[in-house]
């Protein structure tokens, strides 16, 4: 068997260049090629880094200490105090009682598909060409960025993080940004997108009226942890320029803040949709009437998370005469209609395919079977231990699952950190600072940290829970391997999740690998798991109750506040939103009925590639119907859709009626009924409710089968006296000649 032993290169901000270096040569030449090596080495460790995510919020420790909770860690330590000994992890070359070592390597294999189905296609619907400006002379290759025609302090700036060579994206992108074009950008992950829109906004703001400040850029991003690190790679490129100033809005951060610092007319917002609609509608004096540029990062994922009406309103907002730059690693349909709706006469710049297989990056596959599946940590933890120990990202499928993991990694006593939606602002941004400056070996997230995060050094990226489609894959693994450096994914796959298998294969080709485990180490590590179990619990129970501990505290200091400060509060102007508070009723209700719909029966990923195929067929069939068939078809649908919001509405009214037809038809029968009968005894009868309350009342001791036989039979006897009245008379009849015309 093989060993593999994987060997990396140390993290740089751009690769070594080896090819001086001669093989076979004298000893003094190879002494000196290997100290250039090293000098190129030192002088690129002295780079800066774009990225620092400890200054935005206070520390862990002091938020722990003002909310009196611990922290995951600190319940991890205690517990493995309280254990007092070592024999849960195994150590190496421990022999089991059959003989058997769990020292055994792992075995990579290539990967012989089992099933010669065709991969699911992933080709994107109508073509869009048309719309977009034809980009002639558009050129992907600069040496330098001296030839972007770029200021001096911004050369500067880009000298310092080690930036020398842009990339195709930048060197296509940053001239024609210059101009004022709009521009709708495409390449694959880690080329250097940021930068792309980052550069060439900056030097457009040097040129900016000074002696009017107002807020010029406004960036927005899909996740918290994104727009963090956008503001700090402007902060970054923009130090040795101080007069352009950047503000950063997003949830989780303290509001009034905020608030003051958009009221300081920034030049640029980076910001998330929601909380920056919340301060264009409820801040004072904020206001986009001014804003020059807006740029939309990672628009298809902005889509997938529902931002689509918050965008549209933001588009509301601002006004019409801007420039407007779009980027995303992949083009969906959605982000298409986007572009329609937001750019004019735009340029379309794809660097790259966004499936496009780096080089450098070498792909395998985990294959669980159906009586390995509740082995699959034991799988993971094997795998961490031996033989990927270090910058490694595993991807979860959900918070709870990725919560877990992070429990069983502290108590098997690996340094690791968690990152999902569960965590507060602090911790989250603490957890990347941590894995950035290495102090811990596993960033253990969700979908979180799959777009847009540039973390230099991530040797692994670990799918432990399969991704639904081609395109999260290639998000995912495209956290390594970034920019020419070498990189693993490893993704986990089960029998459920073929057609993604299928489609991998597809990408991958002949280089995809298999991962064999060895089976002493799962078994060593899921009988540690099962010793685990109670402890898992224990910490369980504990964080259950001091969240309990923390909502009462945070009860009663609202009660507290109620009572010292209730005018002041009640003087405050409420918060509102662009959609009303029903409309927010109705949207949350449709989202919970979803989501019980998808707990009763979770689709695979088979089920869902078949129902993206079958809806895809629909459209086209849709497209290719004439003209007036498909005219006729929206109008049908238009009808239904009306009639579906009137049997709504209908129903609302009822509801709050309160009251059936037939009951409202029998009290005003039963009034009438008392009215007749006070009139025929001579007595008084009020106009009023209040006088047909009365007389009603004085008969309310007879049942309602017999009141209602009495109307029936006092109805009859009027009409049978109506038509012995008129027996007597003579009809008169009139012809019909004295209409016809004479």
């Amino acid at each position: 068997m093989m060993d593999l032993e994987f060997a990396f290169e140390p993290p740089s901000d751009e690769e070594i260049d080896y090819d001086d270096v001669s093989s076979g040569g004298e000893d003094e030449e190879e002494e000196e090629e290997n100290s250039d090596v090293e000098e190129k080495i030192k002088t690129k460790k002295k780079t800066q880094s774009p990225w620092d995510f400890s200054s935005y919020t206070e520390s862990v420790a002091e938020e722990h200490a003002r909310r009196s909770t611990t922290s995951i860690d600190e319940k991890i330590s205690k517990l493995i105090q309280q254990r007092g000994h070592a024999g849960v992890i195994p150590e190496k070359d421990e022999v089991d009682e059959d003989g058997s070592s769990d020292s055994e390597p792992d075995r990579q294999e290539d990967y012989n598909p089992e099933e010669e189905d065709e991969a699911p296609t992933t080709a994107s619907g109508g073509d869009n060409r048309s719309f977009f400006t034809k980009a002639d002379g558009v050129s992907f290759h600069a040496n330098s960025f001296i030839d972007l025609h770029l200021s001096r302090p911004l050369l500067r700036a880009c000298e310092a993080l080690g930036y020398t060579k842009p990339t195709p994206i930048q060197a296509a992108c940053i001239p024609l940004a210059l101009t004022g074009r709009d521009i709708c950008g495409s390449a694959v992950t880690g080329s250097g997108k940021t930068a792309a829109f980052a550069l060439p906004t900056l030097e457009r703001l040097l040129f900016r009226p000074k002696h009017r400040p107002a807020i010029r850029v406004l960036i927005l991003t899909p996740t918290r942890e994104l727009a963090v690190q956008i503001h700090s790679m402007i902060g970054k490129l923009a130090q040795f320029v101080t007069d352009i100033r950047s503000c950063l809005i997003l949830g989780g951060l303290p509001v009034k803040a905020q608030e003051a610092a958009l009221r300081s007319m920034p030049d640029i917002v980076v910001a998330t949709p929601g909380r920056i609609i919340d301060h264009l509608r409820n801040s004072m004096s904020v206001d986009l009437d001014d804003l020059a540029v807006l740029i939309l990062d990672e628009a298809d994922r902005l889509l997938e998370l529902g931002f689509e009406a918050e965008i549209r309103e933001l588009v509301r907002l601002c006004p019409k005469r801007r420039q407007t730059m779009l980027f995303s690693a992949t083009m969906t349909e959605q982000v298409d209609e986007l572009i329609k709706l937001l750019l004019n006469k735009p340029l379309r710049l794809s660097a790259d395919p966004t499936t496009k297989r780096p080089s450098t990056l070498t792909e395998e596959v985990v294959r669980i079977r159906r009586a390995r599946e509740g082995n699959q940590e034991a799988v993971l933890l094997a795998l961490c231990s031996k033989t990927f120990t270090s910058k490694v990202i595993i991807f979860s499928g959900t918070k709870q699952a990725a919560h877990r993991l992070k429990i069983l990694f502290g108590l098997a006593g690996f340094k690791a950190a968690e990152l999902h939606g569960n965590l507060t602002q602090a911790q989250r941004l603490d957890a990347l600072e941590l894995f950035r400056r290495e102090e811990v070996d596993f960033l253990i997230s969700t979908n979180v940290a799959a777009r847009g995060l540039d973390i230099i050094g991530v040797q692994t990226v670990i799918n432990f829970e399969c991704p639904r489609d081609l395109t999260s894959y290639v998000h995912r693994v495209g956290r390594t391997a970034r920019a020419g450096r070498a990189g693993y994914a490893v993704t986990f796959v089960t029998d459920n999740d073929r057609s993604l298998l299928k489609a991998i294969v597809k990408r991958a080709g002949s280089k995809l690998k298999s991962r064999v485990v060895a089976e002493p180490s799962i078994t060593k590590w899921s009988q540690i798991i099962e010793q685990m179990e109670d402890q898992v619990a224990e910490i369980l129970r504990e964080e259950r109750e001091e969240m309990a501990l923390r909502k009462a505290e945070m009860e009663a200091d609202k009660a507290e506040n109620m009572i010292t400060h209730r005018d002041e509060i009640f003087s405050r102007p409420k918060r509102t939103w662009f959609v009303s508070e029903k409309e927010k009723k109705l949207v949350a209700n449709a989202g919970k009925e979803a989501e019980k719909g998808s707990k009763k029966k979770m689709m695979s990923a088979e089920e869902a590639e078949e129902r993206k195929k079958k809806e895809k067929k629909k459209r086209e069939h849709e497209r290719n119907l004439p003209r007036k068939k498909r005219r006729k078809l929206e109008a049908s649908r238009e009808m239904l859709e009306d009639e579906a919001e009137n049997e709504g509405n209908n129903r609302n009214k009822k509801e709050k009626s309160g009251i059936s037809l037939v009951d409202l038809a029998y009290r005003r029968a039963k009034a009438a009924k008392g009215a007749k009968k006070a009139a025929d005894a001579g007595k008084a009868v009020r106009s009023s409710k209040k006088g047909l309350k009365k007389s009603s009342s004085s008969h309310s001791s007879k049942s309602r089968p017999e009141e209602m036989k009495e109307l029936f039979q006092s109805d009859m006897s009027e009409k049978k006296q109506k038509r012995s009245g008129s027996v007597g008379k003579k009809s008169s009849f009139k012809s019909k000649s004295r209409y016809k015309r004479r």
